[in-house]
């Protein structure tokens, strides 16, 4: 169908790719986020455009943090962006006269993994993104599955601790609260008050108190051996293995392709995910287990999935 464009709306960025039929990026255009609704819509127009320039292009498919309706046109909800109700689709095709189709971001990304990255070869695969939050995307039969109303693989927001901690939906327990960027950094944090001794890594690398621990700094001391930063990755390991666990009674995929800036991590986070996860996998002894790997495509896999999209008149059964 020749060349797509792609579009992720970031917190800081809106970068637009055009995208061949190979998941191959051609060229990039990228411009600042702004901070309303209304100049949001312009910079993606704006993004579009400068990509698109020197190309044919057929359609255009925007990322976007967020509850999309199965028609692909509309923004229910938005978190991050005043949107409420929002007609994506039909404000960008005003500007930038092409079709285009909205998706949510943490499906175009696992889309994108699919196609052309960790999933190549698989026919079943769950997605989920380990990053500030906890997202995700269903792939089986060969199609993305979003539910009745669009809004299917929201995984972040399923009540792993019942009366759990308060997240930022509104709701308690959800599972991001337990398995994410923002979770790991609150562990590490509480480990480090409890036992500063068994810190001493982790917070050399920061201002040397607990509130000045990032993520980062995790990272660092978890590959020189401090305790506490490495029995933080096993904690949020422990609760993301025990949700993949639950999906794969929902699901029974053949792989799950573990994305997200956590899962930069490699082995450092993958190993215990996959130890977590046999053991809370019901029958685990006896039934086949599902492959626990990495994604394969980074920061790029939303933007190639969204432009991928944009290809497909419907990709719901």
């Amino acid at each position: 169908m020749g060349l797509t464009i792609g579009v992720d709306i970031g917190g800081t960025k809106i970068a637009a790719g055009v995208v061949d039929e190979e998941g191959n990026i051609l060229s990039t255009h990228k411009v600042p986020t702004p901070g309303t609704p209304e100049a949001i819509v312009d910079a993606i127009a704006s993004a579009v455009e400068g990509a698109r320039a020197g190309h044919e292009i057929v359609g255009v498919g925007i990322g976007a943090a967020g509850y999309v309706n199965r028609q692909r046109s509309t923004v229910y909800f938005a978190p991050n962006i005043d949107w409420r109700q929002e007609p994506l689709k039909e404000q960008v095709e005003a500007r930038v006269g092409l079709p285009v189709v909205v998706e949510n971001d943490a499906n175009a990304a696992a889309w994108g993994e699919y196609k052309f990255g960790a999933g190549k070869g698989h026919r079943n695969v769950i997605c989920i993104t380990l990053g500030t939050g906890l997202g995700g995307g269903i792939i089986i039969g060969n199609k993305l599955r979003r539910g009745h109303f669009g809004v299917a693989a929201e995984f972040g927001h399923i009540r792993m601790v019942p009366d759990g901690l308060l997240c930022g939906c509104g709701s308690q327990g959800c599972w991001e609260q337990y398995a994410s960027g923002r979770a790991l950094v609150r562990y590490a944090k509480q480990r480090a008050n409890a036992t500063p001794e068994h810190a001493e890594i982790l917070l050399g690398l920061g201002d040397g108190t607990p509130e000045g621990i990032e993520g980062k700094h995790i990272s660092m001391a978890a590959r020189q051996g401090d305790p506490v930063a490495v029995d933080s990755y096993r904690e949020l390991a422990r609760w993301a293995g025990a949700g993949l666990a639950d999906l794969a009674s929902l699901f029974d995929p053949s792989a799950f392709i573990v994305g997200g800036g956590l899962s930069d991590e490699g082995e450092l986070v993958l190993d215990p995910i996959r130890k977590s996860y046999k053991r809370w996998l019901v029958g685990g002894n006896w039934r086949p287990v599902a492959d626990v790997i990495a994604a394969r495509l980074g920061n790029k896999a939303g933007l190639v999935g969204a432009a991928d999209l944009a290809r497909e008149p419907d990709p719901i059964m």
